[in-house]
């Protein structure tokens, strides 16, 4: 595998917002790895805001993370739960759904292979 050997910068701030329901995400884009900033509002859960976007009974995207607030409760297909909060990093399997838990919003960083993780579009 080959990689730009030059730095590379990009701004979350600066990236437009993708909302669907009470999530959000914002995605800057280096050489083969994109960044996402995704907020977990207080009592959004992947079921009810991206399911139907989505079109899968459970999130099928595997997610590397680390959470910067707030907590965030995500049961896997086979019904094992586990909570994640603000400093936790964390490593999700496909088949999965998440929701908030508390009065806090929650968000996390995630860094994504791209093609290296989705067979089609990681959307």
């Amino acid at each position: 595998m080959t990689f730009n050997a030059q730095m590379q910068k990009a701004t979350l701030e600066q990236a437009a917002v993708d909302v669907h329901g009470l999530i959000s995400k914002r995605t800057a884009e280096l050489d083969g790895v994109s960044v996402t900033q995704v907020t977990f509002d207080v009592g959004a859960k992947w079921s009810n805001d991206l399911k139907d976007y989505a079109g899968t009974e459970d999130c099928e995207l595997p997610h590397v993370a680390l959470v910067t607030a707030g907590t965030l409760v995500v049961q896997m297909h086979d019904g094992a739960l586990e909570e994640f909060s603000a400093g936790d990093v964390m490593l999700l399997p496909p088949g999965h759904d998440a929701w908030t838990v508390g009065d806090v919003a929650c968000t996390f960083v995630e860094f994504s292979r791209g093609n290296d993780y989705y067979d089609g579009d990681p959307a």
